[in-house]
């Protein structure tokens, strides 16, 4: 079933909120589908996320999609939504598998197994909830360097 990207007014003249979701019935079909995804919504963003930050965050979501692709069989879901002030993009991936994603220690030697180190770099956090038919992963990826301070 696919959800096509929209916009969602809000009250009082707060920013609009943009927000994506598809699913698939039998796992990830294209993950470049899923990047894509997250460039067409941030191309919506006001105000315009950089270019890193966009790229960062097409990262993060070919990772989660990928995790879910290879380790959870069935049905999975894609959600993006832009946080009211574009600060920082919510990322949301829904699989079958009730096992936590697991990170693996460093190892420049190895190849694979890297993506959940990239996930935990470029996102503000890493939060799985376990559902009674499978997991819901979520990041949150900045879109604005940091405060300093």
């Amino acid at each position: 079933m696919d959800i096509p990207l929209r916009t969602h007014a809000t009250v009082q003249g707060r920013p609009t909120l943009l927000r994506y979701s598809r699913t698939w019935d039998t796992g990830i079909s294209s993950i470049a589908e899923a990047r894509d995804a997250v460039a067409a919504l941030l191309a919506r963003a006001r105000p315009a996320p950089g270019r890193r930050p966009v790229q960062d965050a097409q990262l993060v979501v070919s990772e989660l999609v990928t995790n879910a692709a290879k380790h959870a069989p069935g049905p999975c879901a894609l959600g993006l939504e832009l946080l009211a002030d574009a600060t920082a993009l919510r990322v949301t991936v829904t699989d079958t598998s009730r096992e936590p994603p697991r990170r693996r220690p460093p190892d420049p030697g190895r190849i694979g197994g890297h993506g959940l180190q990239l996930v935990a770099m470029l996102s503000r956090g890493l939060e799985v909830t376990r559902l009674s038919n499978g997991k819901r992963v979520t990041a949150t990826v900045p879109l604005v360097p940091a405060p300093a301070g």
